[in-house]
């Protein structure tokens, strides 16, 4: 595990144009928060966006949740303004949009670190053709790098591709992002579903996510929170299996064997490392779910 793992089942945008939005944040079950200065913000509303958000912050009150802010790329007119605004804040991690390079990663952190904020860690969206075709080299680019998200509406758009329930134009993509970020040991969650009211695709969506090898999924509505966390908390089925694998494996190999049969599955050393992350995210998830109480 990184350091920077945690429970991100559900990361939910907020947009910092709409106070209610940022207030009404600070009682909802997302795990990740993701305070949104970038392309839904209209051009007017850039700079009271950015105050609202700095405001918000300094509030506090928004307790275990993940706290990131996704500012304006770099080279918009308001990206170095947002990222000197925040740098210093306290938050979890800054999310840079448009990265397409190994080069956009250590832009995007030097900027950071030019405006004081030396030691938070970076989250990267992977939205076009390019970037997911470049995704190893986006995750190999810094050990700062928390988390990639996958901006799936951008990518449909730029592929031309077709919504479909199965996701099929998307899972090469997906694919090539998820292979990219356990490769490098980084976090990596799922983009958003873009129709609101259509909760048996999101939920298939989140399923398939999470089969996949996600963290988790970024949505854009409340009424989403439940699928995403539903889909991505570890079963108790899968909780007392993991627990076997281990005390089981423990007890063959003290007994000489390299592997064991658990559930009528052959278990070997690789299964231990998969248990352990299972058992310490239902951990985290546990205590997170905890302080919402």
């Amino acid at each position: 595990m990184n350091k920077y793992f945690r429970p991100r089942r559900s990361m939910l945008y907020v947009p910092g144009c709409n106070t209610r939005f940022l207030e009404k944040a600070r009682t909802l079950p997302a795990d990740s928060l993701i305070l949104d200065l970038g392309d839904p913000i209209l051009i007017a509303a850039k700079e009271t966006s950015r105050q609202n958000v700095v405001d918000a912050i300094k509030h506090g009150g928004y307790g275990e949740r993940e706290l990131v802010v996704r500012v304006n790329d770099l080279a918009s007119p308001w990206g170095h303004d947002d990222i000197k605004a925040v740098a210093k804040l306290d938050i979890d991690a800054v999310l840079f949009t448009n990265i397409e390079s190994r080069k956009n990663v250590l832009d995007a952190i030097a900027a950071l670190d030019q405006a004081g904020g030396h030691d938070v860690p970076v989250m990267v969206m992977i939205e076009s053709p390019l970037a997911v075709l470049h995704a190893e080299e986006i995750a190999s680019a810094s050990d700062r790098i928390a988390c990639m998200i996958v901006a799936t509406s951008d990518l449909i758009s730029q592929m031309h591709a077709h919504i479909t329930k199965d996701r099929f134009p998307l899972l090469t993509s997906l694919s090539m992002v998820i292979l990219a970020a356990r490769a490098y040991n980084r976090g990596v969650v799922d983009g958003i579903n873009s129709h609101l009211k259509n909760m048996e695709a999101f939920e298939y969506a989140c399923r398939l996510g999470r089969d996949l090898g996600f963290d988790g999924k970024s949505l854009v509505h409340p009424l989403q929170l439940a699928y995403a966390n539903d889909a991505y908390t570890p079963k108790k089925v899968e909780v007392l299996t993991a627990r076997e694998i281990i005390t089981a494996l423990s007890e063959a190999n003290a007994a000489g064997r390299g592997t064991v049969v658990v559930n009528d599955r052959l278990v070997e050393h690789h299964h231990i490392k998969s248990a352990q992350r299972l058992l310490n995210l239902n951990e985290m998830i546990q205590k997170l779910e905890a302080s919402y109480a």
